[in-house]
């Protein structure tokens, strides 16, 4: 049975969550991927003012394709979250609450998630036209130039994810992956 989250996430609720809750999701989250996520990081580091605030936001890693007409996205599937590992432990260090993307991440930004009671959430992989039924809405909010990779605020109704790993440091990927002898 899927648990209701309401974003944004609170501390609170993130702390009550484990590895492999299954979960629905509503509210509004950031988007970014690579080219947005490097961005986000470099401003960071040079200690610039970010386009937009992180502090308790969730962000989705996805580069959405265009909407056909009279819908409000196309196809919205997860990116393979460890292509933003160089980035992640010092934009959680900004007070992102979650990430949503799919597969494995480093041992580093494990570390930033506990450290920053932050969850990484999984959503399945090649089900980008289902998962696009669950946004409501969409909008740029920065580096518009980057098109599918701008930083997007997308509105969620019911978003399907499982918690991949936890504030405690639950890991779903280590909980399942076979013991070689």
């Amino acid at each position: 049975m899927s648990r209701e989250i309401v974003l944004p996430l609170t501390l609170d609720i993130a702390r009550e969550l484990r590895a492999g809750d299954e979960i629905e999701i509503s509210g509004s989250v950031l988007t970014g991927r690579d080219q947005a996520c490097a961005r986000l990081f470099h401003m960071a580091e040079r200690k610039e003012p970010l386009p937009v605030d992180l502090a308790g936001q969730v962000i989705y890693f996805v580069g959405p394709t265009p909407a056909r007409p009279g819908e409000i996205i196309g196809s919205a599937g997860p990116t393979t979250s460890s292509r933003m590992n160089p980035f992640m432990p010092l934009l959680l260090s900004k007070g992102l609450r979650g990430m949503i993307g799919k597969g494995y991440i480093s041992e580093e930004v494990k570390t930033a998630l506990h450290e920053q009671s932050a969850i990484y959430f999984g959503a399945i992989g090649g089900t980008g036209a289902l998962l696009s039924r669950s946004i409501e809405s969409v909008e740029v909010l920065a580096f518009p130039e980057l098109l599918s990779e701008a930083i997007h605020r997308m509105r969620f109704k019911n978003f399907p994810a499982v918690v991949l790993h936890d504030t405690q440091g639950g890991d779903v990927y280590e909980r399942h992956r076979p013991k070689l002898s």
